[in-house]
């Protein structure tokens, strides 16, 4: 778990469609923020706080405001995808989300609510943080709940609001399944579209993980923290098949169940950025 719960920062917006290549191309000619800026992004000021908010969120900026190698290639003019059409940025940009650490709902939601409750309220996330740290504000940790809720969230459900754009919405992640017997709304999250994620979208993930060696088992990509299979709640059948095509389209990556010990070796050094260029061909 990591060691500072931060909730709050947004000003109650999700992260628009635009927002991450709008805000990288401001710091990318400003350099940072100013209490003008928004009249050169097109928006309010708690929206300026927000698109800031958001860049660090996702990886794109740290607090010197200096901008992340993957996202110079991500969402410059001629990058790989500066407009966010591609499915497999999508799927990256979940990644990114939930092992920044800088806003903590989106790890505790995939790597621990919902596996302790597969089925969940709003009530329940509040309840999982407070016992963590019972210091946190109720209402704060309730309107980021709202917020991810938009950023996932499917635009049928009637109670979003308008402007709904949820920039992650398309990957199906999370669900409204009815009501408790309280009356309030559960949540599950699930990914129907497992299969479809790119294996070069895996393979930059764990390549990139700093915490994994030459051999990396089974069991940590499947449930460990910043883990492929919990980021994208994949079954461990699932995973096991798509671990086995990765090695067979990568020749210096080898996935070996002898003697059940399950482990994906790196036998040379791979590039995953070179590994990302290949997948944006």
């Amino acid at each position: 778990m990591m060691n500072k719960l931060v909730f709050s920062g947004h000003d109650t917006f999700h992260c628009r469609l635009f927002w991450l290549k709008k805000g990288y191309d401001f710091v990318s000619e400003q350099g940072r923020f100013k209490d003008d800026s928004g009249v050169e992004l097109g928006v309010g000021r708690n929206m300026v706080n927000s698109i800031r908010f958001w860049l660090k969120s996702f990886g794109v900026i740290d607090e010197r405001y200096e901008i992340d190698s993957l996202f110079r290639r991500l969402l410059s003019n001629d990058g790989w995808d500066p407009y966010l059409e591609n499915e497999a940025t999508l799927y990256l940009l979940h990644y990114q989300l939930c092992t920044s650490d800088h806003s903590s709902i989106y790890s505790l939601i995939f790597n621990e609510l919902r596996k302790i409750k597969p089925e969940f309220t709003k009530r329940n996330f509040v309840n999982h943080v407070l016992d963590i740290d019972s210091k946190q504000n109720e209402n704060i940790l309730e309107k980021d709940f709202s917020v991810f809720q938009r950023m996932y969230g499917s635009v049928s459900e009637k109670n979003i609001g308008d402007g709904y754009s949820g920039l992650l919405t398309e990957l199906g992640l999370f669900k409204s399944v009815g009501e408790n017997q309280n009356k309030e709304k559960l949540y599950r999250i699930e990914n129907k579209q497992q299969k479809n994620i790119p294996n070069d979208i895996l393979l930059y993930c764990i390549l990139s993980n700093k915490e994994y060696g030459k051999s990396i088992s089974f069991n940590s990509l499947y449930s460990n923290k910043k883990g492929v299979g919990n980021i994208f709640c994949l079954d461990k059948d699932v995973l096991e098949e798509k671990l086995e095509q990765i090695a067979s389209q990568n020749p210096n990556i080898t996935y070996s169940s002898d003697a059940g010990i399950k482990e994906l070796q790196i036998k040379e050094e791979v590039s995953p950025i070179e590994i990302l260029d290949r997948c944006y061909e």
